[in-house]
């Protein structure tokens, strides 16, 4: 089993995103799918420092350090974009206006709760963000993350334990493993990397996964 690296991760969630998509990309992991969009799709990519129209990384050397992400990476605007005040970019997140986010995570459950700003530790630093508007106010919330957890713990959880962040918000998982829909009926396999199979996919992950 080749579990896919984290590019390849992103190439699979940028694939799924539909031609004019309006899409915001969390911190961290998520920030990688600019730079993987198919080319004959418009895809109009929002950041919540005040940005409509993102565009991938610059090239080295290009960087301009006033135009960043809400992580504070680089990246490029395309023809056409905008820029405007951070509460009018969080009224864009809470209204629904955006059709799809796109959320690292710490837990997800088999009902779509999801938990990705504290892990609860008395030493963590807390890191909401602006996810829990994302959260519950994109029409369609992916998540993006390794399956296990760095000692083997599954992410994919009956319950979190962790601190939420929203509940049954999560419509897909991306993980290094597999493609997975959240539904009333169940978690949904619809795609496993070479060499697992569905019972694998389900002891590893220790929560029920039909394919």
């Amino acid at each position: 089993m080749r579990k896919l690296t984290r590019d390849e991760m992103a190439a699979r969630v940028a694939a799924d995103i539909p031609e004019g998509a309006y899409v915001n990309l969390g911190i961290g992991l998520p920030t990688r799918v600019a730079d993987h969009l198919p080319a004959d799709r418009e895809i109009v990519l929002h950041t919540e420092n005040g940005l409509l129209g993102m565009g991938p990384r610059p090239p080295a050397g290009e960087e301009d350090p006033e135009l960043i992400n809400a992580g504070k990476q680089p990246v490029t605007a395309r023809t056409g974009s905008a820029y405007f005040h951070h509460a009018d970019s969080f009224a864009m997140m809470r209204g629904g206006h955006l059709d799809i986010c796109v959320l690292g995570a710490f837990q997800v459950s088999v009902a779509g709760d999801l938990a990705n700003w504290h892990t609860g530790a008395p030493d963590a630093i807390p890191a909401v963000g602006g996810a829990m508007d994302l959260a519950i106010g994109a029409k369609r919330v992916f998540v993006m993350m390794e399956h296990l957890t760095k000692d083997g713990r599954s992410k994919i959880v009956p319950d979190c334990t962790y601190p939420l962040t929203g509940r049954a918000c999560v419509s897909r998982i991306y993980t290094d493993l597999a493609t997975i829909e959240v539904t009333p009926e169940g978690l949904f396999a619809r795609d496993l990397v070479e060499g697992l199979d569905m019972g694998a996919l389900a002891e590893l992950s220790g929560v029920p996964i039909r394919g």
